[in-house]
């Protein structure tokens, strides 16, 4: 029973690879002369004026990664897989675009998505920009004023010897 049931499993296995041959065959693998494949980038969503890393297969002498708009051309280096680092235009429209990769070594082209988001702009202000006011400085030269009577006051006291001491 053991045995019929290894041979069945085993008659199916090689049965679905049979049958899957065709359609490898008839889709080769892009890559090489084939042109770009497996194109990813990270991270997927990025903010404008952000960097974005362009990763694809098939690019054995490097290639060039484009997205008129959104940022400039990118050399993809050279290698099993290529990678390519772009800067997100601080202009460029938030949503969904789409990225172009082409090996040096091919005419194909192939695409991906990504997202760009609205930019996050700085949460500064004037902050140390401005001088004080002269508002300001007056109040700061009261205060250390201010301390240094109590200061003044406390070193007195302290050394002015007691009249209950004395008797």
């Amino acid at each position: 029973m053991r045995v019929f049931r290894a041979l069945t499993v085993t008659a199916a296995a090689c049965a679905a690879i049979g049958l899957s041959a065709p359609f490898a065959s008839a889709n080769p693998p892009m890559g090489g002369n084939g042109g770009p494949s497996n194109i990813s980038v990270n991270p997927y969503s990025v903010h404008q004026g952000a960097t974005m890393q362009v990763s694809a297969s098939g690019c054995e002498r490097g290639g060039v990664v484009t997205s008129p708009g959104n940022f400039p051309e990118a050399r993809l280096s050279a290698g099993s897989i290529g990678f390519a680092t772009v800067r997100i235009f601080n202009h460029a429209s938030p949503g969904p675009h789409t990225l172009s990769v082409r090996c040096n070594d091919s005419s194909l082209v192939a695409t991906h998505r990504f997202n760009i988001l609205e930019g996050r702009p700085s949460q500064g202000g004037i902050g140390g920009s401005l001088g004080p006011s002269t508002v300001e400085t007056a109040i700061g030269a009261g205060l250390v004023g201010l301390a240094a009577l109590g200061a003044g006051a406390h070193v007195v006291r302290r050394r002015r010897p007691s009249l209950r001491s004395r008797a």
